[in-house]
């Protein structure tokens, strides 16, 4: 039930890793890749120091991973992205004449001697439209270039999936499961071990919580197709009527 496609995203900033300012790019990966049926696979939250940056994007292009990458884009000097895209690929940097295009249609001559910047890229890359200031992001082998800010990074991400990967696309999942009142995950491991075997197209989770006021609870269930996840809905609920656990439905992702 895995999607074939591998998403991963890059989100880049020391003041995300500060925690001065909170991530949205996740939740917001998941809103666009989930109705198209794919999933993030994995995120990685980087530092801007370069040669860390390099590092980690040389073994990103070496994958066959589509990369969504958010942050250090723009002009400032804290703004390393390019230069370390372009490093790791060993190619360079240089400016893109529909980028020029588009910054000087947006700032005119206030697009120099700073704003020009953004749009010098590593060699070859193609742009990606910005639909909120006209500010291209940039991709290169698989790998996609966006701002940091939330607002521009999710039509644009959207362009990508749209303009790209259409063909990758699948029927979306959805999630089921209910919520477990006082109970404990090592009372359910065995349930679960048989659960996996008798569904093997499904994604069994089980996540446990400790409330404020010590109420132990367990959210268990299914992610799939809907065909398939009813009946491991039903499996799951028969369980815990058979255990007489006290239980309510979860709500989730459709």
């Amino acid at each position: 039930m895995q999607a074939t496609l591998r998403v991963g995203l890059i989100i880049i900033g020391d003041e995300i890793l500060s925690g001065k300012r909170q991530d949205k790019h996740l939740m917001q990966a998941n809103t666009l890749l989930r109705p198209r049926g794919l999933a993030v696979s994995w995120v990685k939250i980087l530092s801007d120091e370069p040669t860390f940056l390099t590092q980690e994007f040389k073994q990103s292009f070496a994958s066959d991973d589509v990369v969504f990458c958010f942050g250090g884009i723009g002009a400032t000097p804290d703004d390393r992205t390019r230069q370390c895209a372009a490093e790791a690929l060993g190619v360079p940097i240089e400016r893109h004449p529909e980028a020029v295009k588009e910054i000087e249609a947006q700032f005119g001559e206030q697009a120099y001697p700073q704003r020009i910047h953004m749009a010098e890229y590593p060699k070859g890359a193609a742009i990606i439209p910005n639909f909120y200031n006209r500010v291209p992001g940039f991709s290169i082998r698989n790998h996609y270039f966006m701002p940091g800010f939330p607002m521009m990074a999710k039509p644009m991400m959207e362009w990508v999936l749209d303009t790209y990967y259409q063909q990758a696309c699948q029927n979306p999942t959805i999630e089921k499961g209910i919520k477990i009142i006082n109970g404990q995950e090592s009372e359910w491991v065995e349930f679960m071990e048989q659960f996996e075997t008798q569904f093997p197209q499904l994604r069994l989770f089980s996540l446990p919580s400790i409330l404020d006021d010590e109420t132990r609870t367990i959210d268990l269930g299914v992610e799939g197709f809907a065909d398939d996840v009813e009946l491991g809905y039903q499996a799951i609920m028969e369980e815990a009527q058979k255990r007489q656990a006290e239980w309510q439905p979860l709500t989730l992702f459709k």
